[in-house]
């Protein structure tokens, strides 16, 4: 007899982007029916596994990328902004919940890990120094120190200086008030306290096969082993990760149209050895070579995997034509549809240097690897490293009036005009905005609710400062509160 249920939110995906919005609609509605289905056998499996996604706690503080040259030669600070408070608002949730109890001891998560930006030669050193003293001189990356001194660099992260020639030129940018996240565990308490809420339900092993829109209500089609089962939902999250295209498609939806996907994996060299793991406590970033996506920009990373402090270097791009690191070989071929077809055809055409940089990727040898982690480590010995498979990405394509085929390297909610179903797409920076992405996602589809007033009045308590004011006076205020509660500190 084939099961039917019936919830008043279905989130597909039990990651960090459903974890999070299951939260911010228990915080909201207490006692709402949620239902998280789940396709694998445990939670945050795929890309909110901390082997398998970037980590850093993206607050803007050293990715290069974010702070790009206009075509005059000023800095742009945008998006470096617009990342920054968005990190900030998932610590004040994060601050709250921990307050509430319903977060475990913030250490099982989060971690206190200094970032530095990273650049040789004279021409990045002088844009290094220049993006240094702009952002300083805001209250969002106050405290952030430049250096070419040798003496002082030594300092910050000695065991990228050993074995250098003393004349190198080379420019660093600190900040002391920078994090580590696993994404992974913080998923699991997440996941862990909603389960003991009033109406929220996780089923693992439960694949969504199909789903459609009939009589006010989502249909959806999922099986569980040899069982198969009907869920009826008003709201339908798809937050499933690199499947999210493959699922929108099968939805039927008119905005979903024109969208495809490439998917990218990546790899990382990692060292579990303990006396160099003690002399790196550092995330230090560098600049993505010619060519290069922004998604390849190698990091060194002081990084903690399942509970582990260990040291991770890359990406190295790889590919395969499944969407999910336990998806289908033929993911890609099933995701191409005659309406997205030109697009991503025209995107091949114009990224030809991104063809080319991955096929360059694919053809690196152990050798080629460990001469670009001596890049940041000269005296790396290849005993010491091994290489580890990263999760994939699926990045966005899309044809844009006016501009033509797109590679989109950023995150994107696709939403019913009626609020009913939301899906979220494309990778960076992702996990570390979760908060204010599923906010936004709330307000495109729940705006009577937030008309109402009820809503905004308790997100103002669960996220008093607001990025879009720049009201510095509150920043510092929640800063205070945040890092008092999660055991922050500047160093």
């Amino acid at each position: 007899m084939e099961e039917r249920i019936q919830a008043d939110a279905v989130l597909v995906g039990a990651g960090i982007m459903g974890a999070t919005l299951a939260a911010l609609l228990q915080q909201l509605e207490p006692g709402l029916s949620v239902l998280i289905l789940e396709r694998l056998e445990r939670v945050a499996a795929e890309s909110s596994a901390a082997i398998n996604n970037a980590g850093t706690g993206h607050g803007a503080n050293c990715e290069l990328n974010y702070t790009p040259r206009d075509g005059h030669g000023h800095l742009n600070l945008h998006k470096a902004l617009a990342i920054n408070g968005a990190y900030e608002q998932s610590l004040q949730f994060w601050a709250a919940l921990v307050e509430q109890g319903a977060l475990p001891n913030p250490g099982v998560f989060l971690h206190q890990v200094p970032h530095y930006s990273l650049v040789w030669g004279k021409e990045d050193g002088d844009f290094l120094a220049q993006r240094q003293q702009h952002m300083a001189a805001l209250p969002q990356f106050d405290g952030m120190a430049f250096s070419q001194d040798h003496v002082v660099l030594k300092d910050w992260f000695p065991l990228v200086m050993e074995g250098r020639a003393p004349g190198e030129v080379m420019a660093a940018t600190r900040y002391g008030r920078g994090t580590d996240v696993d994404f992974g565990a913080l998923t699991e308490s997440l996941l862990g306290w909603l389960q003991k809420q009033p109406g929220v339900e996780l089923r693992l092993n439960h694949q969504l096969r199909d789903l459609h829109h009939g009589n006010g209500l989502w249909h959806l089609e999922v099986s569980h082993h040899r069982r198969r089962i009907q869920v009826d939902s008003p709201f339908v999250f798809l937050g499933a990760g690199g499947s999210t295209l493959l699922l929108l498609q099968r939805s039927g939806l008119g905005e979903a149209k024109g969208y495809g996907g490439f998917p990218v994996s990546g790899q990382w060299l990692i060292c579990q050895t303990e006396s160099l793991i003690t002399q790196h406590w550092a995330k230090v970033y560098g600049k993505a070579p010619v060519g290069a996506p922004p998604m390849s920009m190698p990091h060194l990373d002081s990084r903690w995997i399942d509970g582990r402090r260990s040291l991770l270097f890359g990406p190295y791009a790889g590919f395969s034509s499944k969407f999910m690191k336990q998806g289908s070989l033929l993911d890609l071929p099933a995701s191409i549809r005659p309406h997205n077809l030109l697009a991503m055809v025209g995107v091949g055409l114009r990224e030809s240097h991104l063809v080319a940089y991955l096929l360059q990727q694919l053809r690196q040898s152990p050798e080629d690897r460990l001469a670009r982690l001596r890049h940041f480590l000269p005296q790396a010995r290849p005993e010491d490293w091994h290489l580890a498979i990263a999760g994939q990405r699926v990045q966005i394509i899309k044809h844009e009036p006016g501009r033509g085929p797109q590679l989109k390297l950023g995150t994107e909610v696709v939403a019913a005009a009626d609020g009913s179903l939301a899906a979220l797409l494309g990778a960076s920076p992702g996990a570390s905005t979760a908060v204010t992405i599923m906010v936004e996602l709330l307000q495109r589809c729940f705006p009577k609710l937030f008309q109402e007033g009820r809503w905004p009045q308790r997100l103002a308590q669960l996220l008093p400062y607001d990025p879009s004011t720049g009201d510095s006076t509150t920043l510092g205020r929640c800063r205070q509160r945040c890092d008092a509660i999660l055991g922050l500190r500047e160093v």
